[in-house]
């Protein structure tokens, strides 16, 4: 299998050297020329299989230049015990009548970004040897949070790779920012950048689009590439947990073989959501994709009207992950859903660049509508939603599940569409625990405490333990103390690098 890139301006490559360069030189995001498809085998072979197996089973056509033997080998490392604190990986949880929770923060970082991230470094590492790469990789990462702590333990000492990672800074939660600035590790770099995940996320485009820069860090034998989700390799292990949470829904009895499900995706840069649409085009029967969005809601009004517009006001929220206004992984479905035309997403890309706007056609729009559905909800919906599911039923939800939750009741209000529906719960309620405890907790109770003392208030008033990735994070050592401006990323990078 060849991955193309959606600008259409680079000959397609395989996909180790799609996972090795992470983006394509023209810009564009590696998309795969065709999508494998389950059969009835498949999905018997699946319903009797664990976590692990699945992913080695559906990630297997993707990656044709890897043997069984290395698939099984990186899953394994990937999702084991000592790394993830449920066997099942990505447990599919009851909420109440038809509708589901699938946990995805079971990982050493407690965020949905860990089901990728641990899967990657073993990927990379592979393609490494597999395309003969001569120099060391760069890992260059922009989060909105989750992202860069989940790809800092990911890399964290792992041969011919240095990662470096750049947050808004005030841009995210406290447990968030104390996570990645407290990270070992002998190649890790984190620096906080002066504004917000777009400033960040524009900066480490930049710089992959610097010829200079680029060959600059060729003649010290070093090549840059990306964990964010613009790199294939970090998607393609979001196809799976969508798979997977179909096969418990049939295996549950929840669904017969072929009955349709909607999924319900908290969303900001789209490539949790992009995995469930490649779930859907693989067999898994949809009916809905409901992209739920905080008071950003850029990828709401692109759904509704077919205009996507980052000219707008920035919200700060209490779902940060999803603070986001260019939403990368679009250019994907934009790709997939125009039958891969790439003259026509390379119109769009460039109106984005320069006039932060673009309008699809008609065509597109309508075959948009009809696999999404899109709402968003504020930050007061987000609070009275943890409370109310807690009273209700006893389940804590951390604010990003709850948009996604908000977001699905409005759903189901306007649709009264009782199709069976998992919701995609992204972080541990315990990563955004004042939040969490603004939502269940008088203001007099709550005034005057630190983060760190919230947590601990909120696992004594729930019952649920702290997970061992936020344990005790207040008393171990800052490392990272690095701070700077968007425009001077490119010589944040080359100071790290000693270059």
């Amino acid at each position: 299998m060849l991955y193309f890139s959606s600008r259409g301006k680079t000959d397609p490559v395989s996909a180790a050297q799609a996972i090795t360069m992470g983006i394509a030189a023209d810009g564009g995001l590696f998309v795969p020329e065709i999508l494998p498809r389950l059969n009835e085998e498949d999905w018997l072979q699946l319903q009797k299989s664990n976590y692990q197996q699945r992913a080695a089973h559906i990630l297997r056509p993707f990656l044709p230049e890897f043997t069984q033997d290395e698939l099984n080998k990186c899953v394994n490392a990937a999702y084991h015990s000592k790394r993830f604190d449920d066997p099942q990986i990505a447990p599919l949880v009851k909420l109440h009548d038809q509708v589901f929770i699938q946990e995805l923060w079971h990982g050493p970082t407690c965020a949905f970004k860990d089901m990728a991230l641990q899967m990657l470094p073993h990927l990379l590492t592979l393609s490494m040897a597999k395309t003969e790469e001569a120099g060391d990789i760069v890992i260059l990462v922009a989060t909105s949070g989750d992202t860069g702590k989940a790809a800092l333990e990911g890399f964290k000492d792992v041969d011919r790779t240095r990662i470096i990672v750049f947050y808004p800074d005030e841009g995210v939660s406290e447990v968030q920012k104390r996570q990645m600035v407290t990270q070992e590790g002998s190649n890790v770099f984190v620096a906080a950048v002066a504004g917000n995940f777009d400033d960040a996320q524009s900066g480490v485009k930049r710089i992959f689009g610097n010829p200079s820069f680029n060959n600059h860090l060729a003649d010290h034998g070093l090549k840059l590439s990306s964990a964010n989700s613009i790199n294939w390799g970090r998607l393609v292990p979001q196809i799976v947990y969508y798979v997977s949470a179909y096969v418990d829904l049939l295996g549950q009895g929840v669904v017969e073989a072929g009955q349709p499900v909607n999924f319900v995706v908290p969303t900001g840069n789209f490539g949790n959501i992009l995995g469930a649409y490649y779930a859907g085009m693989m067999g898994v029967p949809i009916n809905r994709l409901i992209c739920a969005s905080n008071a950003n809601n850029v990828l709401t009004d692109f759904i509704r009207t077919g205009i996507y517009d980052r000219n707008r006001r920035f919200e700060k929220t209490l779902s940060p992950s999803m603070d986001i206004l260019i939403s990368s992984n679009l250019e994907r479905l934009l790709f997939e859903i125009t039958g891969h035309d790439a003259g026509k997403v390379s119109v769009w890309m460039e109106q984005l660049k320069n006039q932060g706007r673009y309008e699809i056609d008609p065509e597109t729009k309508n075959k948009v509508q009809s696999i999404f559905w899109a709402d968003y909800c504020n930050d007061d919906q987000t609070l009275m939603t943890i409370r109310a599911v807690w009273e209700e039923w006893r389940y804590l939800l951390d604010t990003h599940t709850a948009v996604a939750v908000q977001v699905y009741q409005n759903y189901q209000k306007e649709t009264a569409d009782s199709t069976p529906t998992a919701i995609m719960s992204t972080a541990s309620p315990f990563k955004f625990g004042s939040s969490v405890a603004q939502a269940l907790f008088s203001p007099e109770l709550i005034q005057g405490k630190d983060e760190f003392t919230l947590l601990n208030m909120l696992s004594t008033a729930t019952g649920i333990q702290i997970p061992k990735g936020i344990e005790g994070l207040e008393n171990r050592e800052i490392r990272h103390k690095t701070r700077t401006k968007a425009e001077d990323m490119e010589q944040t990078v080359l100071d790290f690098l000693q270059l």
